[in-house]
């Protein structure tokens, strides 16, 4: 096959791009330049996309004889994954932009164009497993046909298949993750050494790639501006004052700016964004407990929607190391009500993301749109009243 290798500098995708190379396939590898001002080196393990980052691209694809191009995707990344980051904190969600740079950058831009290109496939660093199995299928010339599903990797810390759900089926087809089997990060380093690869001691990247310093309240506010506004408590008693309501996220402990403490002492979080009246609402933690939640925009993998009317037992997962809990989802036109079962999740903002599991495999996954409040559920029940349908 002619495959596309995603190459970012670091060195699980040089890695990556080694495997396919050995596995026989005519590779190709491209760095994508994803920041419009790119810095000439990273601040340690901050950040990405660098001058350096794309150096240390280059060398792998030397060492590998491939191929190496660089691809200016700045202008794609900055109208789609920093818009819908901006937009979704002004509109007092909170999104995940490795999830958007998945849906729209990595599985739509760059596979579309290496489609355009005549490739068949995309190679990424990603540690998530492809399975293909054959299911019956009245409608084939033999009785059956092959499905490829996502599943988590055996590497359970490094484990991205939460953030690669969003690409569904279609563009699953086309995507290989070389390093699917891999059970731990030292493993991988070990191959990039013994292949002679200089990224091999290379630090990880983490947080947000484009808020490179890691200040994201900062980032906002240069983007948004100040918008003074009022922190108040659940009965809607003023607090204190904030200089934007798009700063603070559900579940949120530190940096309220409240000056006096709770009466009762104990500490207060986040509860409620509302940008419409501007107001950040915080009480004490046990309101934070959810125990059902509404998410739409649903993307399913072949085979893994319920029939209509089904209640599926499953796992749900809302944060991208977070620990999946056991639910009950049901699924009605692109949404997907979920119900927890015999557990709670705390601090679930519309805006994250929710994936479906079924053990290890992924069945599809959705944006949460509102999570109910166990605590208020639970007491309106007691007073026979019903449940409010307020988000979290």
């Amino acid at each position: 096959m002619r495959v596309l290798a995603a190459m970012s500098g670091g060195v699980d995708s040089a890695v990556a791009a080694a495997l396919a190379v050995e596995a026989g396939h005519e590779v190709v590898g491209v760095h994508m330049a994803l920041s419009r001002n790119r810095d000439q080196f990273r601040t340690g393990s901050r950040g990405c996309c660098s001058i350096e980052d794309a150096g240390d691209a280059r060398r792998a694809a030397d060492v590998l004889g491939i191929p190496y191009y660089v691809w200016d995707l700045s202008e794609r990344f900055e109208d789609t994954v920093v818009a819908d980051f901006l937009a979704e904190y002004e509109a007092g969600r909170t999104p995940n932009p490795c999830v958007r740079c998945n849906e729209h950058i990595k599985f739509e831009a760059l596979l579309d164009k290496a489609t355009a290109l005549g490739f068949d496939a995309v190679a990424t660093g990603h540690y998530a497993r492809v399975v293909t199995r054959d299911v019956p299928d009245a409608s084939a010339s033999d009785g059956v046909r092959s499905v490829r599903e996502l599943h988590r990797s055996p590497n359970e810390a490094k484990d991205q298949s939460y953030v690669l759900a969003v690409m569904g089926p279609e563009r699953l087809a086309r995507a290989m993750f070389p390093l699917g089997d891999f059970a731990s990060k030292d493993e991988v380093r070990a191959e990039a050494a013994r292949r002679g690869l200089s990224v091999s001691a290379k630090p990880d990247s983490y947080d947000i790639c484009f808020v490179a310093d890691g200040d994201t309240q900062g980032f906002l506010r240069d983007r948004l501006g100040a918008r003074p506004g009022e922190i108040v408590d659940a009965e809607g008693t003023v607090l204190g004052e904030h200089d934007g309501a798009y700063a603070y996220t559900v579940g949120q402990r530190k940096g309220l700016g409240i000056d006096r403490p709770a009466p009762d002492g104990r500490p207060r979080y986040v509860l409620d964004v509302q940008p419409a009246s501007n107001r950040v609402v915080v009480g004490p933690a046990e309101l934070l407990s959810v125990d059902r939640i509404e998410a739409g925009a649903a993307v399913w993998f072949d085979g893994a929607r319920p029939a209509p009317g089904e209640r599926a037992d499953v796992e749900v997962q809302v944060r991208a190391h977070g620990a999946p809990v056991a639910a009950r989802v049901r699924a009605a036109g692109d949404a997907i009500e979920v119900e927890l079962r015999g557990t709670t999740l705390r601090g679930v903002a519309a805006g994250q993301s929710l994936v479906v599991y079924d053990g290890p495999r992924v069945l599809g996954q959705a944006t949460v749109d509102r999570a109910y409040r166990a605590a208020a559920r639970s007491a309106d029940r007691s007073a026979g009243q019903p449940a409010p349908t307020g988000a979290g």
